[in-house]
């Protein structure tokens, strides 16, 4: 999809295309190749002190792992992330071991770093990312039982869309971005 760069304000076509699919096409596989340089872009990005504190859970349609991702699903997800031809749990190491010893106070943030990363490769590639947390934590923690320190933040869902989006995105103006955060004075 290509948009018309005075609308987008002249961002890269890669960021300006990119938009989360309601749908996937569930006869688009997901190769070794292709997974190998998704997860070699996430690898790639930058975080505090180079601790890369990520870690992905992938299970593609027909693997033993897409099954134990896909029994947590909650139904607002199951009814379209199945058809995608990968799935991926994402995690981040916030905790030394069994200690609640912070491993670094910028794991969430280094770990959104990656799958920026990571989205931003698909969309080279033609393959669609929707990134998103309808699914049972609990239940898939107890599931993928990840190392101590480790705990599961989110899941997305790569694969060819099944339709291309219509120009009904809505995006936050620059100068909302700039002043939502800030309080007004007194």
């Amino acid at each position: 999809m290509h948009r018309d760069p005075a609308r987008s304000g002249g961002i890269h076509p890669l960021l300006a295309g990119r938009f989360s699919p309601l749908a996937f096409d569930p006869t688009a596989a997901v190769d070794d190749h292709a997974l190998g340089l998704l997860l070699e872009a996430a690898r790639w990005a930058p975080s505090a002190g180079n601790s890369q504190p990520w870690g992905f859970f992938t299970g593609r349609p027909g693997e033993p792992e897409h099954g134990r991702i896909v029994r947590h699903l909650a139904p607002s997800s199951a009814r379209w992330a199945p058809d995608a031809g990968l799935l991926v749990v994402t995690l981040t190491r916030r905790h030394v071991d069994d200690t609640r010893l912070p491993y670094s106070e910028f794991a969430d943030y280094d770990l959104g770093q990656a799958v920026a990363h990571l989205t931003l490769q698909a969309q080279a590639m033609g393959l669609a990312a929707r990134q998103f947390r309808a699914f049972d934590l609990d239940g898939l923690t107890r599931e993928l039982r990840p190392s101590p320190g480790w705990a599961i933040v989110s899941m997305i869902a790569l694969g060819r869309a099944a339709a291309e989006p219509g120009d009904h995105r809505v995006r936050r103006s620059v100068a909302d971005l700039r002043s939502a955060p800030w309080s007004t004075p007194a």
